[in-house]
């Protein structure tokens, strides 16, 4: 019998929802088409503004976000520190969130804006400015924001509460407890079937693309659907094989070599192509952009009618598909993203992707509408509506142009792997409420189902009616990304009032009574065993001390005592909030060399020095102790449980203090 992680309350009406559909789908798909298509065109004409308010909500907030107060927050304990570098955590988070359409689009979208009779309509429009101003816009910092929100909230309320990675957890503040029952069980539910209808989807397409590119090199002779079976096959198990390396291997090393060949490809057009025109173009357009940002933001076209259904067909079905995206990269985001300050998470994830996708569309789209308006006597043009063979046909008009198109299906069916193999990681992770460690076959079902259905669906044609539910989803969706918005701001003001919460004003400071003997304590030798040895007698006498007075007023305490490194501490036991505890570790810090050299600061060792560090029971910071006393030390200790007991007492602060809420989910 299969052991199994799997969730029954999340696994079995999402796998059956998904076989509904899919099944629906390929037996009926001109039906299930005209049917979710009308759904869909009725929420895109009648209520796109939910679109265009909710994402405009997205931008607005993380950039106050950027730099509010709270940017300096990490996403994990105070003194979390990121588990990947800068470049693979960048590579990792943009190979998930748009890869494969980066390939699909790169030329398409660019092509297809300026071939439109909508702009072509008013002579007063640049139409290759006009096609690469909207580009911009549908693939920079609104669709990044999208993303951005969903990871920020994830990662905080995973590693900043100890929550579950899992859209449920966003909801905390809200919900509290109801987010471990049926409510909680809804909300995964819904976003496993929003990530497996979405990626199925891409995958479909990006099936075609790499089969239509073999075509084109004559590498198979045909797109029929026995080439898409075998390319699925062999794809989707390297992506299995991937997923079942891990984060910290397969996806990251495979992102990593994509980055790299992403951007030699991009740099390799750059120069061959028109360069000077291209970094021209780029300058202007960037400076288009930021001049149009908030015209664009909150652009309805209701006051031209006949841009409207351009305007849904692009803008809106954009921001629905990242909508719906967006539980698939906002999961897989958070997951690599623990230890990051929320500034630094916000400016990444909006800015770095972003410039990289306006320089793409740049080189890819201007390079083709150039080559087709001076070379290419609008050949290009005459295929724009054919994104399948464009970019292929586009490659055409540089030298090298086989090695390049060899380079440019390698990128996609990497792409396709990196996209497909932490799509599986993060449907797994929603399925089994996000369990440390799966069997290997649960990660071989998903693979099977993700190859399996999209190639159904392929065959059907019901790729298409699965792409209309999949934008149907984004608008429940969107509702529920402005409570992530309530909910986060809810929890990071009670988060920058626990941590700021000073000891109340009762409390005596030093006095000078002491001050020869601490003078004494400054210049003394602090290594390990001087250190050491005030830990074990200063300390441990005055915890000692203090464990006899709690017992006297009826407060059962214990003390824990280490060896390696020396520490002792003084801990309180409670049922339903976290432990009382107050520390004292010898800890080492590395001292300067001037401090080394400096004859006038004595006995101070090149190995670094010692000091006594007081630590709690949440992850405050801490600090120096070694010149108190014992009584001082008892004084401290006090303090910080009169600090404790004034937190616990208010209703507000149970997200934090409540055992209950936290370690249930470890």
């Amino acid at each position: 019998m299969f052991k199994s992680t799997l969730n029954k309350g999340i696994f079995l009406p999402s796998i059956i929802f998904i076989l509904l559909v899919s099944v629906v789908s390929i037996l009926y798909p001109a039906v299930t088409d005209q049917i979710l298509d009308t759904i869909k065109n009725f929420i895109f004409v009648n209520l796109n503004w939910v679109y265009v308010w909710s994402v405009t909500c997205f931008v607005i907030f993380l950039i106050y976000l950027l730099f509010s107060k709270y940017g300096k927050i990490r996403l994990g304990d105070n003194d979390s520190r990121p588990e990947h570098s800068f470049f693979s955590w960048v590579a990792m988070l943009f190979s998930a969130g748009m890869g494969i359409g980066l390939m699909y689009f790169g030329v398409a979208e660019p092509m297809q804006h300026y071939t439109s009779e909508v702009f072509g309509l008013q002579e007063y429009v640049n139409k290759p400015k006009n096609a690469q101003l909207y580009t911009f816009f549908h693939w920079g910092i609104h669709a990044w924001a999208i993303y951005g929100l969903v990871g920020l909230s994830l990662s905080y309320f995973t590693y900043r509460l100890k929550l579950p990675l899992s859209l449920r957890s966003c909801f905390y503040p809200l919900l509290k407890n109801k987010t471990d029952g049926s409510w909680g069980n809804a909300i995964d539910v819904f976003a496993l079937c929003s990530t497996f209808f979405g990626i199925t989807t891409t995958l479909g397409f990006g099936v075609v693309q790499i089969n239509s590119g073999l075509q084109h090199l004559n590498i198979v002779p045909d797109t029929s659907f026995m080439y898409q079976i075998i390319i699925v096959g062999v794809l989707v198990s390297l992506a299995v094989l991937s997923a079942l390396t891990g984060v910290d291997k397969g996806i990251k090393i495979l992102s990593n070599i994509n980055v790299t060949m992403v951007v030699a490809l991009l740099v390799f057009i750059l120069i061959l192509g028109p360069t000077v025109y291209l970094i021209g173009s780029f300058t202007e357009g960037l400076g288009n952009y930021i001049s149009n940002f908030f015209h664009l933001t909150f652009a309805t076209h209701v006051y031209d009618e006949e841009q409207l259904p351009w305007f849904y067909d692009w803008t809106i079905l954009y921001w629905a598909w990242w909508i719906s995206w967006s539980p698939y990269v906002g999961l897989f985001i958070a997951k690599i993203s623990k230890g990051r300050t929320i500034r630094e998470f916000i400016g990444a994830v909006l800015l770095l992707p972003s410039l990289f996708n306006f320089i793409w569309m740049t080189v890819f789209g201007n390079s083709a509408i150039w080559f087709d308006e001076n070379v290419g006597n609008g050949a290009l043009s005459a295929v724009a509506g054919n994104p399948d063979a464009l970019m292929f046909r586009f490659l055409e008009y540089l030298p090298f142009s086989t090695i390049a198109s060899f380079m440019t299906i390698l990128i996609v069916i990497i792409f396709f792997v990196t996209s497909a193999d932490s799509g599986i990681f993060v449907m797994n992770n929603i399925a089994t409420k996000n369990a440390l460690k799966s069997p290997k076959w649960q990660t071989v079902l998903w693979g099977v189902l993700l190859g399996g259905l999209s190639l159904l669906l392929l065959n059907a044609g019901g790729l298409k009616a699965l792409q209309s539910m999949t934008l149907i989803t984004a608008l429940p969706f969107s509702v529920i990304l402005i409570l992530f918005i309530v909910s986060l701001i809810k929890a990071l003001a009670i988060d920058q009032a626990y941590y700021d919460r000073t000891f109340s004003k009762a409390t005596v400071p030093w006095s000078g009574r002491l001050w020869k003997d601490r003078l004494k304590q400054i210049v003394a030798t602090k290594d390990r065993k001087s250190i050491d040895h005030f830990v074990n007698t200063v300390v441990k006498e005055a915890f000692i001390e203090l464990q006899a007075e709690f017992a006297e007023n009826g407060i059962a305490s214990s003390l824990n005592q280490n060896s390696n490194p020396t520490k002792v501490e003084i801990e309180i036991k409670y049922d339903t909030i976290n432990n009382f505890v107050y520390g004292v570790e010898t800890t080492s810090k590395k001292v300067s060399g001037f401090l080394v050299d400096e004859d006038n600061i004595p006995e101070v060792q090149e190995k670094g020095a010692f000091y006594p560090k007081a630590y709690f029971g949440d992850t405050r910071e801490s600090y120096d102790v070694q010149y108190f006393t014992k009584n001082e030390l008892i004084s401290d200790v006090l303090k910080h449980y009169d600090r404790f007991l004034d937190i616990v007492s208010e209703e507000r602060n149970e997200m934090f203090i409540s055992t209950d809420s936290n370690e249930r989910y470890q």
